[in-house]
Parts: C-alpha cells; sequence; structure tokens
C-alpha cells in the first residue's frame, strides 16, 4: 500500500530540493531519516520533516508495520515565485527569484 505526504510552498529551490530526494529514493525509511539527519542540505530538514509526516500517516491511518516501510517515490515540484528587483548601479534594477517547492513523498509497505 502507497501512503504519501505533502508540504506544499516550502522557501527552498525544487532544484535544490531535487539533488537531497534522489539520496532517500527506494530506501528504507529508517535509513533515509538517518541520512538525512546529517546531511549539510538546508533543504533537507524539510525533506525529513515530509518524510516523518508519511512514515507517521502509514502507521497511523493505515495500519502499516514502521519497520517495512521504504521510500517509493520522492518528487518536487514548482511552487509559486515571489518576483522582488534588486537595486544596482547606475540607477538600474535586477530581478530576484524567491523560489518556492511543493516536496511529495511517497512510502509503501506492507500491513501488520
Amino acid at each position: 500500500m502507497e501512503v504519501r505526504a505533502l508540504a506544499m510552498n516550502q522557501p527552498v529551490s525544487p532544484q535544490k530540493v531535487r539533488l537531497v530526494l534522489d539520496v532517500i529514493k527506494g530506501r528504507k525509511v529508517d535509513e533515509a531519516l538517518t541520512l538525512l539527519e546529517f546531511m549539510p542540505q538546508s533543504s533537507a530538514r524539510v525533506v525529513w520533516k515530509v518524510l516523518k509526516s508519511a512514515a507517521a500517516n502509514a502507521e497511523n491511518n493505515f495500519d502499516l508495520n514502521p519497520d517495512g516501510l521504504r521510500v517509493k517515490n520522492a518528487v518536487a515540484g514548482d511552487g509559486r515565485t515571489l518576483k522582488r528587483w534588486r537595486a544596482r548601479s547606475r540607477g538600474r534594477v535586477a530581478p530576484v527569484r524567491n523560489r518556492y517547492a511543493h516536496i511529495e513523498v511517497v512510502v509503501e509497505g506492507e500491513e501488520f
């Protein structure tokens, strides 16, 4: 059975989140959580929370064994983009785009 967790509009670039998600795909949830704890990327903290939520959803809502859970899929999509302007020399401006990401983690496991 598949169980998913979503985190919408997280203030981190989707491109940077995908680097972290590629590391945890296909791993057991316990192993993935341990890896995420010690990763230096700031997006690893957000992914850790989403993965923890997916594992809790599987255990509480669907009575799945938490030890047998595996990360089936992990995706980061584009969220909103805040468009701002930064002052530059000679009275010019340069665009600043603050990117946000939608993060989805899918875990699968066997029932008790």
